[in-house]
C-alpha cells in the first residue's frame, strides 16, 4: 500500500511563490499534482514519470510551475512561481503504478491535500 503525505501549502500574495511536497511510501511509476477549487472539478496540474523523469503541465501553469522528484527520498515537489488568485485550490498529490497521464481516474493513490491560498 502506498501512502502519500503532502506539505508546504499556505497563504501567499499574488506574484509570490510556494513549494509543495509529497513524500511517498512504496513504489510507483508516476506521480502528479491535481488541484480542486471550491465548486470546480479536480484538474490536472503537472505530472512526472518516475523512471525517465518526463514531465507534463497543464497549459494554465506552464512556465510558472515546475514539478521535480527526488528518487532517494521518494518525494515529488511542485514549485509554484508567479502565483495568481486563480491558482488557489486544494492541491493533491497522486501516484500510479502506470504511465503518467492527465486522467485522475488512472491514479491509484491520493494524498490528503494541502491548501494553497493566493491573495490579490
Amino acid at each position: 500500500q502506498v501512502q502519500l503525505v503532502e506539505s508546504g501549502g499556505g497563504l501567499v500574495q499574488a506574484g509570490g511563490s510556494l513549494r509543495v511536497s509529497c513524500a511517498a511510501s512504496g513504489r510507483t511509476f508516476s506521480k502528479a499534482w491535481f488541484r480542486q477549487a471550491p465548486g470546480k472539478e479536480r484538474e490536472f496540474v503537472a505530472g512526472i514519470s518516475w523512471i525517465a523523469g518526463a514531465t507534463d503541465y497543464a497549459d494554465s501553469v506552464k512556465g510558472r510551475f515546475t514539478i521535480s522528484r527526488d528518487n532517494a527520498k521518494n518525494t515529488v515537489y511542485l514549485q509554484m512561481n508567479n502565483l495568481k488568485p486563480e491558482d488557489a485550490a486544494v492541491y493533491y498529490c497522486a501516484a500510479a503504478r502506470a504511465s503518467m497521464t492527465r486522467r485522475a481516474d488512472a491514479y491509484d493513490y491520493w494524498g490528503q491535500g494541502t491548501q494553497v491560498t493566493v491573495s490579490s
